[in-house]
């Protein structure tokens, strides 16, 4: 039987899962769209040969999966404009499984906007994705509500495997995760960015800095990967007595590089608290 994908919002995140929805081969689907702006929702849908829902509501009445791929900002008055189809399609027995990817939005107050005091409610996922998703390499952290079913676990995995690794966790982990892999991808460009800045100034093209910087990067995780050495194993690897990389090293050392990027994502993670706390 093919399973229902609806993803409301066409935005950046719900295309790059959409698209990686479109890239499994494993089983049967139909993925369909809707957004507050008509046009970008048809765009988006015809990207991956997908359709566009009328509204919400008739994304909601059909979805086996609905995916709320909006600002946090939004997700309020969505959640209410959908609270009445959700509670109709829970009193029928054809309850849909409801993904949210909003930061700051818990799955209590995500079935508090939902079912209300005393109501049914939903089965809810949070997920974290990053924007690696959008090329298939992205991480996909995963909370679920109490009570769902394991099998509807193992489905929404296997629909977003396209996208990356899914890896499942507990939710009072998002914060922290929503810091290191959500916003991790900006730290890492920005140490990309100075590498080749630091090869330009000792000489090198920019051009060929951005290709060493690059295939160095990716070089060093495959070793990661692939050998499943300590860090540090592999950072006395390339030291050398008295060599280069120990002079760089202490140079990174002397301007607390360590520290500075705990602290980026300490700050991240805290700032990941307050939304939640709002």
């Amino acid at each position: 039987m093919s399973r229902i994908i609806a993803c409301i919002g066409s935005g950046t995140m719900g295309l790059a899962l959409m698209k990686g929805v479109a890239r499994c081969q494993d089983f049967a689907y139909r993925i369909g769209f809707t957004d507050r702006d008509p046009a970008k929702a048809a765009a988006a849908a015809q990207a991956i040969n997908a359709s566009v829902y009328a509204s919400n509501i008739a994304a909601v009445s059909q979805g086996d999966f609905v995916f709320l791929a909006v600002k946090p900002q939004v997700l309020a008055g969505v959640l209410a404009e959908i609270a009445p189809t959700v509670k109709n399609r829970i009193s029928s027995g054809g309850s849909p499984l409801v993904i949210s990817m909003a930061a700051g939005w818990s799955i209590k107050r995500i079935q508090a906007a939902l079912g209300g005091p005393g109501s049914p409610v939903p089965g809810i996922i949070r997920i974290m994705p990053n924007t690696p998703a959008l090329i298939g390499q992205g991480l996909i952290a995963l909370a679920a509500s109490p009570g769902v079913p394991e099998a509807q676990i193992r489905d929404l995995k296997q629909i977003l495997a396209g996208s990356g690794v899914v890896d499942p966790i507990e939710e009072p982990y998002l914060d922290a995760v929503t810091a290191l892999s959500g916003s991790g991808p900006a730290f890492v460009y920005v140490f990309i960015e100075a590498l080749v800045d630091g090869g330009v100034r000792s000489g090198l093209p920019r051009d060929k800095a951005l290709l060493y910087a690059i295939q160095t990067l990716l070089g060093s995780v495959g070793m990661i990967q692939e050998t499943g050495k300590h860090l540090g194993e592999l950072k006395d690897m390339v030291t050398s007595p008295g060599g280069t990389t120990i002079a760089g090293i202490a140079a990174l050392e002397t301007g607390a590089f360590r520290g500075i990027l705990m602290n980026a994502v300490d700050a991240a993670w805290k700032r990941s608290k307050e939304l939640s706390a709002e």
